[in-house]
């Protein structure tokens, strides 16, 4: 009990705290008031102005749309119109034509012929070389063939001007200054000959006629067709003998893409390599051989001349067996002297068995790059198939070429093994005649 009495209390005192602050805050919620109220009326005035605006923008919407349904009115009458201005147009223009072809007749077979004339006259006069003279014509050409309207006087004079130029130049020799573009890429003013419709020439070289461009050889042809360029240039009178390329260009163009004799030795790439080491270690020992086998020669032809006085020579080494055992028969001396000239041999016949197997491998070695090149090949087709011939070019080429390699390194081993080996038995016959004349001496002395 005592505990509600004292709840009561303290909640009798919060309420009288509360009404004293009411009492104290009267004034301000009377202005509070006063403030709600005046704010309403702004607000009020507020609204009728935002209504009186819409008002105002929906009269000028409408006014809007009817000025667009008017325009849209307009719009579909003047399309009508159109549409009946087109169709009349059209029967118009098929009228016209109809009226166009009746009033060509034949002529219009002639134009068409004219047109096809000038579309091919276009393609030869652009790769002429007259052109890089008189440039220009092949666009009014092509114009021409591409033209859709009838071709008047001036168009058909132009025509002929152009074939008449062509067939006219392509018999005459001239020159003329014209830009021309070396194989670096630099252009210089050069007077370059002009042969008929054939070649351009400058000094010693042989230009073409690239697009609208004149421009040197990326390669210049053989020696023997550059040889005929100087004397032909430089003669004034009579005849002077001239390479020309009757194609306008293709065969020099073709001749620019031929492998030289030094890319044809590359395409063999290591088992060619091989091949030259073969043949150049053939060669160095048959000049050894020779130049051996040639001192050999000389020293014996001079000790046959003294054959008393035996020298440091084959001869002389057998002459020394000789006198050594000139005190025993016949049989003991024709065995040493043979012991003698079996000695011999190997000096005499050094390396000549190793030319003899170099000229045996070469070719072999030659057959060993045709198979590898032509597994190249087949590889390549493998994966790319046969569509590109250039895929399979590089394995055909090593095929080809290693085995002409071999041959050529063979060929000179075998001439140079028969050389090295004649000279070689000539001695071996001098020796061994010599042997059999000091036998027979021997042989008489014992008889007496």
């Amino acid at each position: 009990m005592r505990k509600l009495f004292k709840g009561l209390a303290i909640a009798t005192i919060a309420l009288t705290a509360t009404f004293a602050q009411a009492a104290d805050s009267s004034a301000t919620l009377e202005q509070l008031l006063k403030k709600v109220k005046s704010e309403r009326i702004s607000e009020a005035r507020i609204d009728k102005k935002r209504e009186a605006a819409f008002r105002s923008e929906r009269a000028d919407k409408q006014a809007l749309l009817r000025s667009a349904k008017q325009k849209r009115t307009a719009e579909k009458a003047r399309g009508k119109a159109l549409l009946e201005q087109h169709a009349a147009n059209e029967r118009r223009m098929a009228q016209l034509e109809g009226d166009l072809i009746a009033a060509q007749g034949d002529l219009k077979e002639a134009f068409g012929v004219v047109r096809g004339v000038a579309g091919d006259a276009s393609g030869i006069v652009a790769g002429s070389v007259i052109s890089a003279q008189f440039p220009g014509r092949a666009e009014e050409l092509a114009a021409i063939g591409a033209s859709k309207e009838l071709p008047t006087l001036s168009v058909l004079e132009n025509l002929w001007f152009a074939l008449q130029t062509e067939m006219t130049e392509s018999a005459n020799i001239s020159q003329f200054t014209v830009t021309v573009a070396d194989i670096q890429g630099n252009s210089t003013e050069r007077t370059v000959t002009r042969v008929g419709s054939f070649n351009l020439l400058d000094a010693d070289k042989y230009l073409v006629l690239r697009g609208d461009d004149v421009a040197e050889l990326a390669r210049q042809p053989g020696s023997r067709e550059k040889s005929s360029i100087e004397p032909y240039l430089a003669a004034t009178s009579g005849y002077e003998a001239l390479y020309v390329d009757v194609t306008r260009g293709g065969l020099l163009n073709l001749l620019t893409g031929q492998a030289t004799l030094e890319e044809k030795y590359h395409q063999g790439e290591i088992v060619g390599y091989i091949i030259t080491v073969v043949l150049l270690l053939g060669i160095l020992i048959a000049i050894e051989r020779l130049i051996t086998l040639g001192l050999l020669s000389a020293k014996i032809k001079s000790q046959l001349k003294d054959t008393n006085n035996p020298g440091n020579n084959p001869l002389g080494r057998i002459l020394k067996v000789y006198h050594s055992a000139k005190g025993t028969d016949v049989e003991t001396l024709e065995l040493r002297l043979d012991e003698a000239i079996l000695k011999e041999i190997p000096r005499l016949e050094r390396g000549i068995s190793i030319i003899k197997v170099l000229a045996a491998i070469a070719p072999m070695l030659g057959l060993l790059g045709t198979v590898t090149g032509m597994i190249g090949t087949f590889q390549a087709i493998t994966l790319f198939g046969t569509g590109d011939p250039k895929m399979m070019a590089g394995g055909i080429s090593t095929a080809l070429v290693t085995t002409v390699l071999g041959l050529v390194a063979a060929l000179p081993l075998m001439l140079i093994h028969a050389v090295v080996s004649g000279r070689s038995k000539s001695l071996l016959h001098v020796l061994d005649e010599q042997s059999v004349g000091l036998i027979a001496e021997h042989a008489e002395k014992e008889s007496k």
